[in-house]
């Protein structure tokens, strides 16, 4: 054996490590999309209807919702916030509109503009807290849900809304070649969404003052400006949920929303935004919308006792996350 040949052959093996880590690199930074498919050809193996157009619609109004509720709670995550009120903050503007529609005798497209105007403002009002006042977010935020919750009970007296014209409820109800209406304002969201963090000034600030909020003032960028933004915006997909929730079930309950709260806060980490801020993309939060809504619909739709699907799901969410750590830790 030639003294070249030996010497070649050592450099193989730093070689096969790396081409090894970046496999498994680009195997964790996909998890969600990977889990996503295993789940839906396993849940297809376990019932056929689960692969039907009529299930794939139902998956997509399903995911319609919580996707605008991940997309509300993502923004400020990258910001390195958090807002715990937004569940609350849906079914709380979802029943102004409604009563401003049926007390106030106000035109439905009023009604709504009106609920969806509620919403933005708490949202507004959050973000002013927790800059000028410098109150803890976790804590201002848990407040303003117990609140808003409160105030939802109050202002429906324990009662069900159901009081709604055909107009509230049309695009929870249209369909178009028999494919639902709904979902794309929530594809119109995400693109909107993704434009203005990937292609914009205010965009690339999130991101910064996400990663470094002290270094982002020292270079100009208006750190309280842009977190009070972010809170407005997350305020305004709420309430642009809370209507189409409304929309859809063509009710609105005393406690509409507080369902949310847990999978609207687990959808975007599992898709990969820090909740120490400044890292997630949209792509991503589709990924744990999506997988969260067909854990629910494919566990349901095998027959999975009830008192299971909270458990299961869980521990479908804590293996996700604890996959997202291993990635963030040694693949980032």
């Amino acid at each position: 054996m030639t003294n070249a040949t030996m010497s070649a052959q050592p450099s193989s093996g730093p070689a096969e490590t790396f081409r090894f880590h970046r496999y498994i690199g680009w195997v964790l930074h996909n998890v969600v999309w990977i889990w996503l498919v295993a789940l839906v050809l396993g849940f297809g193996l376990f019932n056929d209807f689960f692969l039907t157009v009529m299930n794939l619609q139902n998956i997509m109004v399903q995911a319609t919702v919580l996707g605008m509720l991940g997309l509300a709670v993502a923004l400020p995550l990258l910001v390195a916030e958090i807002d715990l009120s937004i569940p609350a903050n849906l079914g709380f503007s979802s029943a102004v509109g409604v009563l401003a529609y049926s007390d106030l005798g106000l035109p439905w497209g009023i009604a709504m503009l009106l609920g969806v105007a509620a919403a933005t403002f708490i949202g507004f009002f959050n973000g002013v807290c927790i800059t000028k006042l410098r109150m803890v977010s976790l804590i201002e935020t848990l407040a303003m849900m117990i609140i808003l919750q409160g105030a939802l009970l109050a202002v429906t007296q324990g009662k069900t809304l159901t009081n709604m014209s055909d107009g509230y409820v049309w695009i929870g109800q249209a369909t178009i070649g028999g494919w639902p209406v709904m979902p794309l304002v929530y594809v119109a969201a995400l693109i909107v969404v993704g434009f203005m963090l990937k292609r914009t000034v205010f965009g690339r600030s999130i991101y910064a003052v996400g990663g470094n909020a002290a270094a982002a003032n020292s270079a100009g960028v208006p750190v309280d400006r842009v977190k009070i933004i972010t809170y407005t915006i997350s305020g305004f997909l709420a309430g642009v949920g809370g209507f189409l929730l409304a929309s859809w079930q063509m009710a609105i309950t005393s406690n509409q929303g507080s369902s949310y709260l847990l999978y609207a806060i687990a959808a975007p980490i599992i898709g990969g935004v820090s909740v120490f801020g400044g890292r997630g993309t949209i792509l991503g939060v589709l990924g744990g919308v999506m997988l969260l809504t067909v854990i629910q619909v494919g566990l349901a739709i095998i027959s999975v006792p009830s008192f299971y699907v909270g458990m299961i799901g869980g521990f479908m969410i804590f293996i996700a996350v604890a996959i997202d750590a291993i990635r963030v830790r040694y693949f980032a």
